[in-house]
């Protein structure tokens, strides 16, 4: 009996996977827990299992398909065996039945050559060929004086100034062109005069166009926008079209941090504190503050503001995938150094794409650094349904005036972005103000 093969379900928030590739191929023997697919979600790459021995019956969806979980995406089985009730919605079309061809009628055979005009076969020039029509002359009773026989102008002029009796100034006007020849003129026995020769009317002069030089191709990669990058665009943009976000600018005076993180590098080795870096002491800054502003600790859905006891920290991370925002659990509960630990653990499985989705969800405020890019201040956006996201900066001198003289000091850019639908202006600038006091006296925080 033949097995399908079901997209699994990837934690509580994952609704679709996209199929990266197919490791078999239709009608390819495979074993029970040999890998079929690869799929991608939107927070990491998987490897689905063949849940049976057998033959691969069919594939209901091919790479770059979005497929919901829990939907099948294959069947294995005997050859020969029905797959057709496995078919789910969305799947690409079921085979037809095989239709033999219809014999292909044979070619009818070419219509005979319509002749073509005279003018066609003969060489002769575009301005030749039209005064030729105009007056009436017989193309082919002409002899071509130009390159190769061609019939030029000229000859149609000399043909046309033989054929009335016309006076001397006649003629040499007429073989200038630019006139009418009546029939028959004003002279004697119809001799035509110059008098009778008639102006025609001369078209607007041709303008050479001069050969444009072709456009330089421009060399453009096409991009499909999906998975991960597909999920942060969709976010993104919903995150800015759903709430009110205000963005409030501080700094804060790092001396205490600065100093602190050497002093970790400068411990000793056996304490495991030398690769704390400036973003684990901010984790560990943001993790002692927000207990005390529970309106920034919360998430706003369905016309609900939940806050939360416990800091659930979520922090970006550049990956080649897109940004990716895991998050630290009870990161008020645990210590600079397991803050760290855990950071570093879970940014690791980002750049692996071996992160789970549960560890992606569930965070009550984010921290994005971009600091280490040269960044002065930049205005994060939400992380929905999160209320608050802390956007921070590199270190710069900042003049400050110290007891009547003014001291150059450095200090850390800091850029707090609310959603101003549940959180007001004075709260969030009081939470930035107890940050920058919090940073400024770093140690401190360390006895919370």
């Amino acid at each position: 009996m033949a097995t399908a093969v079901v997209m699994p379900k990837q934690g509580q928030s994952v609704e679709n996977c996209i199929i990266v590739g197919w490791k078999k191929a239709v009608g390819d023997q495979v074993a029970a827990g040999e890998i079929l697919a690869e799929v991608e979600t939107d927070k990491a790459l998987l490897e689905i299992e063949s849940p049976a021995s057998g033959v691969l019956l069919a594939r209901f969806f091919e790479a770059g398909d979005e497929v919901p979980v829990l939907t099948n995406i294959a069947a294995i089985g005997q050859p020969g065996e029905d797959v057709s009730n496995f078919w789910a919605a969305g799947a690409k079309e079921k085979p037809a039945a095989k239709v033999e061809a219809a014999p292909v009628p044979a070619s009818p055979p070419p219509a005979a050559a319509t002749a073509a005009p005279l003018s066609e076969f003969v060489g002769i020039s575009p301005r030749a060929r039209n005064l030729a029509q105009q007056k009436g002359v017989e193309v082919a009773s002409l002899a071509g004086s130009g390159p190769g026989g061609r019939i030029i102008e000229r000859d149609v002029q000399a043909a046309l100034v033989k054929k009335p009796a016309m006076t001397p100034l006649a003629r040499s006007m007429a073989a200038h062109g630019g006139f009418n020849i009546p029939p028959h003129g004003s002279g004697v026995s119809g001799r035509i005069m110059a008098d009778d020769l008639q102006t025609v009317a001369q078209p607007e002069p041709v303008v050479p166009v001069l050969p444009v030089a072709a456009p330089v191709e421009e060399e453009v990669r096409t991009i499909a926008v999906k998975g991960i990058r597909k999920v942060i665009a969709g976010r993104m943009l919903a995150s800015l079209q759903t709430t009110a976000q205000l963005t409030l600018n501080a700094s804060a005076d790092a001396r205490a941090l600065l100093a602190y993180r050497q002093r970790l590098k400068e411990s000793a080795e056996a304490l495991g504190l030398r690769q704390v870096s400036i973003n684990d002491l901010l984790l560990l800054a943001l993790s002692r503050v927000l207990p005390q502003y529970p309106d920034l600790n919360a998430t706003f859905s369905d016309d609900t503001i939940s806050q939360y006891k416990n800091v659930h920290l979520g922090f970006a991370v550049d990956t080649p995938r897109g940004l990716m925002v895991p998050v630290i659990r009870r990161a008020n509960t645990l210590s600079l150094k397991e803050i760290a630990q855990e950071a570093k653990r879970l940014a690791a499985a980002c750049l692996d794409s071996t992160i789970s989705a549960d560890e992606m969800n569930g965070g009550t405020f984010t921290l994005t650094n971009l600091g280490s890019f040269g960044v002065e201040s930049f205005t994060p956006v939400l992380n929905p349904p999160q209320v608050a996201i802390l956007g921070v900066g590199n270190i710069n001198l900042k003049p400050v005036q110290v007891e009547g003289e003014v001291q150059f000091i450095p200090h850390l850019g800091l850029s707090l972005t609310i959603n101003h639908q549940v959180v007001d202006g004075a709260p969030a600038a009081r939470f930035l103000q107890a940050f920058a006091q919090g940073v400024a006296q770093i140690e401190l925080l360390l006895a919370l």
